[in-house]
């Protein structure tokens, strides 16, 4: 009988991304299931940090802006830095307002059915 893991990422698809790599030989069948779990409590550990920082500033939704907030400040994840590099700051971009979810800048006006636009 075969022993069924309850895994949250695809243990099949991680055995054949590290099959990828030349060095790597044969894979021990609870390798894959290994890693598997420590994907799943890295995971949760950068949502939860992450999550923190949403809620310290009040915010209704996680954004990538709290998760390179959460990425910059926390030694732990300073592998990631290149990563989230490119990812503008949230002072250069305008984002939605934490508190009612509203953008900061005003969108452009919406034209009403029944007028053209001028060009």
């Amino acid at each position: 009988m075969k022993k069924k893991y309850k895994t949250k990422f695809p243990v099949a698809r991680i055995k054949k991304i590290m099959q990828l790599d030349e060095d790597v030989g044969k894979v021990a069948q609870a390798t894959p299931i290994l890693i598997s779990k420590a994907l799943e409590l890295f995971m949760q550990s950068l949502i939860d940090q992450a999550c923190n920082e949403a809620r310290s500033r009040s915010a209704k939704r996680l954004t990538v802006a709290h998760l390179k907030k959460t990425i910059d400040t926390t030694e732990q994840f300073d592998f990631l830095k290149d990563i989230v590099a490119d990812v503008p700051d949230p002072a250069d971009t305008p984002m939605l307002d934490d508190k009612d979810d509203k953008p900061t800048r005003p969108r452009k006006p919406k034209l009403s059915k029944g007028k053209e636009e001028d060009n």
